[in-house]
């Protein structure tokens, strides 16, 4: 079944039904999401409306990790702590804007939208503790 992003189907304001005047068309069609995992490195191209190319973060091992001071470092993300956005998606493991990633340099919160940008960002919030 394909993903439908019109609103020709829709209820009224006043909860009346709404009577379609015409079909479906090509640019109201949806994708399905991304949903970003951790692993093995893998970008998806996908065309988008205009021909122009979006890349899409399928699996993700490492994120760009600003400590909020400007500096920007690689990381490696070695687990998903939470996902407030659905608990499903912490569950399964799966990383979207917002969730709470352990990384080698502690948790840091996920800035950029993975499954649209085709980059992982993020922010430090609880740096790694050093070993004595």
């Amino acid at each position: 079944m394909s993903i439908y992003q019109g609103d020709l189907f829709k209820r009224k304001r006043t909860g009346g039904k709404t009577h379609p005047h015409r079909s479906k068309r090509a640019f109201e069609v949806g994708r399905h999401a991304s949903e970003t995992a951790i692993g093995q490195p893998e970008v998806l191209t996908v065309r988008g409306r205009g021909g122009g190319r979006r890349l899409r973060l399928a699996k993700a091992r490492y994120a760009n990790v600003s400590n909020g001071s400007g500096k920007v470092t690689r990381a490696e993300v070695t687990s998903l702590i939470d996902n407030p956005a659905n608990p499903s998606y912490r569950r399964r493991g799966v990383i979207t804007r917002g969730a709470i990633v352990e990384t080698g340099l502690g948790r840091a919160r996920v800035t950029s939208t993975p499954g649209s940008d085709g980059v992982l960002n993020a922010i430090l919030i609880q740096p790694r503790r050093a070993e004595r």
